[in-house]
């Protein structure tokens, strides 16, 4: 476990594995702990997988002030500076894959390869969720336990029946989850800074190798959202899983990992 400063904040991080380095990007409101250890301890086989906790996350500081995608692309970079990291592997999901947009266009001389997970690039582009996800994404918190409110976003997160199939282990993995668990005015502070992105007429400029891959059945963030971020970022490869939803990454863990795996290792920071 390590942290940094950026400028009043600290920031928390660890970092598991030997290789190339990988850093990964957590979504709204989600803190490190959002990472299974199952997938963190895979990727850890290969690389040197850094995972933080977003701020106003997690074991990171949490000041109630506006956030912006940029801000938090900045935090990113930040952390690869304290790491003396001049070149990484980066995977950002959803709010995480808006950072890490930002993150491509601001900063892309630190990138080796850009992943795009269940993320949008905002704007009047953008396929937008139903609006019933929106209304249970929103849904005020007042009268329910913490885990009710992880139990409730759950439908968000995976299909219908990878909850009824798999509830002991999203039960199990509760407690994890409500360890440093996000305040409810830093979750209103995250979703207002993804108000804020519009990166559909700045993608042609992104020129890191780019993966984009979802859940075809994301009911947060519509896959078509995928379709156009790899049409509008050149060379960009899609990979639309078909029996997921938004947290693919674990509800198909396998099937992410035989895309996401050899993408990576096929631009070896060492060769570049």
């Amino acid at each position: 476990m390590a942290e940094v400063r950026v400028g009043d904040v600290r920031l928390h991080y660890e970092v598991a594995g030997r290789g190339d380095p990988l850093l990964m990007v957590m979504g709204l409101g989600g803190s490190s702990a959002g990472w299974s250890p199952e997938l963190v301890s895979e990727l850890a086989r290969s690389f040197r997988t850094i995972i933080y906790d977003n701020r106003g996350t997690g074991q990171s500081d949490k000041p109630d002030i506006p956030y912006s995608l940029e801000m938090f692309a900045a935090d990113a970079v930040a952390i690869l500076d304290d790491l003396k990291l001049s070149r990484v592997h980066l995977f950002g999901v959803s709010m995480g894959g808006m950072i890490a947009q930002e993150i491509a266009l601001r900063y892309g001389s630190r990138l080796q390869t850009l992943t795009l997970g269940c993320t949008t690039f905002g704007g009047k582009n953008a396929v937008p969720p139903p609006p019933e996800s929106i209304k249970l994404l929103t849904a005020p918190r007042e009268g329910l336990s913490d885990e009710d409110v992880i139990r409730r976003g759950w439908p968000l997160a995976y299909t219908a029946e990878y909850i009824k199939n798999h509830q002991a282990e999203l039960e199990a993995s509760i407690p994890r989850l409500l360890v440093n668990a996000t305040p409810t005015f830093i979750f209103k502070r995250h979703l207002d800074a993804t108000y804020a992105l519009k990166t559909y007429d700045r993608l042609p400029q992104i020129t890191t190798p780019t993966l984009v891959i979802t859940g075809a059945r994301d009911v947060l963030i519509p896959a078509r959202n995928s379709e156009i971020l790899a049409e509008r970022i050149p060379g960009a490869k899609l990979h639309i899983i078909p029996n997921a939803g938004h947290a693919f990454f674990n509800e198909a863990r396998e099937e992410f990992l035989s895309e996401f795996l050899p993408f990576l290792k096929s631009h070896p920071i060492g060769m570049s």
